[in-house]
Formats: structure tokens, C-alpha cells, sequence
């Protein structure tokens, strides 16, 4: 399978999911202002991806720096983890990844700083390797919901793109299709990136897993066909009440599966779950330029003249999903406040 980020040869190599699928190009990023740039300019998407690359990218600022005092590095530090943590507002992970990697720092003060900066990027590979695990433990839980011959819709791409390797939504229908489950899938395009129709599409070919390409709007004509018996979908945010943010179109497949009694599923590892954040209300939804929109490919599709909005997220209410499948369990989404490490209903407590 390709790696859709890793640390290689002093570099932060991402594959630029923009020129998918009709190329496959490899971006070595030497320095932490590309791997922002990288992140903000969608060469790698999806809440965990991102979390990883940001990791790896606080690791490559690390390298860079040439103070000898811990303190002075770490002030030094703080502008990259800042530069990286403006990069997208949405997914968690991001932010997640950023907190977890200036732990790891303050925890190894005492460390030399070559030995330092050679834990850090320690660290960075540790959240990939997890992540990837994560992900298959996320497909078994989830592949277990799945009826054979089953007919499963996706939205967006929650995929290896979107992970450090396998998937999260994509990761449940992998497990399934090698329980031989003889599983179809439909991927919605998921405009106005098109990340169904590119990227999605490419993954399930590679694999030879059956799957339909739809535009968004055909979504309410399958499900009443009877070709679609589950909806699984990723998250970049999920919050303590059970609400979920994810790529925009994801709403309304969420009404439009509870209309047809469809199960709706989310596929995210722990990490995106926001504890802090009581309701998907909270949630900042980033807005995008209108470009992507307007055009395709570089084409204008539309009058030049057009007010456009082009918000890059939803928030699906936690009423419309049937399970949230994590990398520890599937939970209702009024269960997911108790898996608060710091709750008083958490299982170790």
C-alpha cells in the first residue's frame, strides 16, 4: 500500500492527494513551512493524516533548531507548533498531535537536545505506527456490524489517504471485503473537492472492492433502490454529546439514511474525540476559498459574479448516528462523554 506520510531522508514526504487520481506524486517538505502549506493546501487531508503530518513537521522544525538549553529550543519550537496549529481549525487531531509532541518534549527536558530532537521524531513515528493500528482495530470492530452482500455508502474520503495507512470508514470496509463478505460499495463524489470521486474511488480500485461512483445527490435514490443497507462515514471531530463534524454533504446522508432506516455509522480513532467540546455547536467549521467551488480543474463552472459559500464541514447531530466504531469499541454517541479519561463514569475509574 502507499504511504500517505512518513519521515523519509531528513524529509516529511506526503503524497499530493490534489493530483490524484491521475497522478502519483511524492512531496518531500524540508522545512515546517511546507508542511503547513501541505496541510492547508489539502496535499494531505483527513483528521488523522493531518495530526501525523504535523507530528513529523513539529519533528523537522526540531532538527533546525541550534540551541543548546532546553528552555531556549522550546521557545524556539513554539512558532512551528503555532505556523502548523493555524493551518486547519477543524479536525482535532491536528491540534491533538501538536499538544501530544510539546509533552513529549517537556517530559524529556533533561535529554541532551540532539537526544531531543531524536525522541521527538521517536514520537512522531509512534503516532503513525498507532494510528495505523488504531485503524485496524477501528475495521474489526466495525466489519462485525456488516451483513454479507450488503450494499455500504461512503462520503468523502476516509481512507489511507486520510490515516496513516488502512482507514478509518474505508478501514471497516477493508475488514469486511477480507472477512469475504462480498460487500458493494457507493462512494459519493463528495463536492466541491471531490474527494469520493479521486480518492476514494483510486483506494477501492487498487484493492478490487467493488464500488459506484455517485454524485452527491443520487445518494436519497439509492438508499429508496434498496441498494444501500449502511452509511459509514469518518470524522474530523467528535464531540463529548456524541455530535460529529465531517466533511459538508455528510448531514444530509445522515437524513437521508434515517429516513430510509438505514444504519448511520462514524469510523474514528479516540483521538478525535474533543472531550472539551460539549456539543457539535462549538465546532469551528473552516471556510474555504471560493475557488473550489467555482471551478473544476482550473475550469470556471459559474458566473463570475456569484456570491459563494463554501464551508469545508457539517455537523451531523448525535440524534441521526446509529454507533460511533472506535479503535476500543463501538459506542453509542450518548456514551461517548463516559470515555473521558477524566470522567467519573469512565470505565477505569
Amino acid at each position: 500500500m502507499f504511504k500517505t506520510v512518513e519521515w523519509k531522508d531528513g524529509a516529511v514526504r506526503l503524497i499530493d492527494q490534489t493530483r490524484l487520481p491521475k497522478e502519483v506524486l511524492y512531496v518531500d517538505c524540508r522545512d515546517v513551512e511546507t508542511v503547513a502549506q501541505g496541510i492547508k493546501e489539502l496535499w494531505v487531508r483527513g483528521a488523522p493524516a493531518i495530526g501525523i503530518t504535523a507530528a513529523y513537521g513539529i519533528a523537522l522544525a526540531a532538527q533546525k533548531i541550534k540551541a543548546i538549553s532546553f528552555d531556549n529550543f522550546y521557545q524556539e519550537l513554539m512558532p512551528s507548533c503555532d505556523l502548523l496549529a493555524g493551518s486547519r481549525p477543524t479536525a482535532v487531531n491536528l491540534f491533538w498531535a501538536i499538544d501530544r509532541m510539546k509533552q513529549t518534549a517537556i517530559t524529556h527536558r533533561e535529554l541532551s537536545i540532539p537526544s531531543l530532537k531524536q525522541t521527538l521524531l521517536r514520537e512522531a513515528d509512534r503516532i503513525l505506527s498507532e494510528d495505523i493500528a488504531m485503524n485496524r482495530a477501528i475495521g474489526k470492530f466495525g466489519a462485525a456490524l456488516i451483513l454479507p452482500d450488503s450494499g455500504i455508502l461512503t462520503h468523502c474520503n476516509a481512507g489511507a489517504l486520510a490515516t496513516g495507512g488502512y482507514g478509518t470508514a474505508l478501514g471497516v470496509i477493508r475488514s469486511a471485503w477480507e472477512e469475504n463478505k462480498q460487500i458493494r460499495v457507493y462512494a459519493d463524489e463528495t463536492r466541491p473537492v471531490l474527494q469520493g470521486a479521486r480518492l476514494t474511488v483510486w483506494e477501492l480500485v487498487q484493492e478490487k472492492i467493488p464500488v459506484t461512483l455517485i454524485t452527491d445527490s443520487m445518494a436519497g435514490f439509492f438508499m429508496k433502490q434498496g441498494k444501500i443497507q449502511y452509511c459509514v462515514v469518518g470524522s474530523d471531530r467528535i464531540a463529548a454529546n456524541g455530535d460529529i463534524a465531517n466533511k459538508i454533504g455528510t448531514y444530509s446522508v445522515a437524513i437521508l439514511a434515517r429516513e430510509h432506516r438505514i444504519p448511520f455509522y462514524v469510523a474514528a480513532p479516540m483521538s478525535t474525540i474533543d472531550f472539551k467540546m460539549p456539543s457539535g455547536e462549538e465546532i469551528p467549521i473552516e471556510e474555504r476559498h471560493a475557488s473550489e467551488v467555482t471551478h473544476i480543474r482550473g475550469k470556471e463552472i459559474t458566473a463570475p459574479e456569484a456570491t459563494i459559500a463554501n464551508p469545508a464541514f457539517d455537523v451531523t447531530p448525535a440524534s441521526y448516528i446509529t454507533a460511533i466504531i472506535t479503535d476500543k469499541g463501538v459506542f453509542k454517541p450518548e456514551e461517548i462523554k463516559d470515555l473521558d479519561p477524566g470522567s467519573s463514569d469512565h470505565p477505569g475509574k
